[in-house]
């Protein structure tokens, strides 16, 4: 069970709502990989023309490359969930402070506050990582 007195700005019911809200995000992912997957499967005879082959090979990747970015996506949403029922929804991962409302909204996943990510991206950048 969640300590939501632990957590000063996130309030019961704001944690109800992102529970919500990733649960959707999660139930929507799962929904589309599994109509892509079948979809994959369907498509995946060879075609006898060779630029029929090479056209349906490169959506295939780019399908591919798309169910990739969504199933990271979909281990984000979990582990935001488990967080929440842990109570520890909210709180970056670097510098242990509370995440802002308004990040939290726009980023549901996030597991860092936005100074802690802007300095992450400026030392990405400054390293060529």
């Amino acid at each position: 069970m969640p300590f939501f007195e632990d957590l000063p700005s996130l309030q019961p019911q704001e944690f109800e709502y992102f529970k919500d809200l990733l649960y959707r995000q999660l139930e929507e992912l799962l929904a589309r990989a599994e109509k892509t997957v079948a979809e994959l499967i369907r498509n995946g005879e060879l075609s006898a023309d060779i630029v029929d082959q090479a056209s349906s090979d490169i959506d295939r990747d780019y399908t591919l490359r798309i169910c990739d970015r969504e199933s990271r996506l979909i281990k984000k949403i979990k582990t935001a969930l488990l967080k929440i029922e842990e109570g520890a929804f909210g709180i970056c991962e670097s510098c242990e402070e509370q995440i802002g409302i308004e990040r939290l909204k726009a980023r549901p996943v996030t597991a860092y506050c936005i100074r802690c990510k802007t300095q992450m991206e400026a030392f990405e950048k400054v390293s060529g990582m």
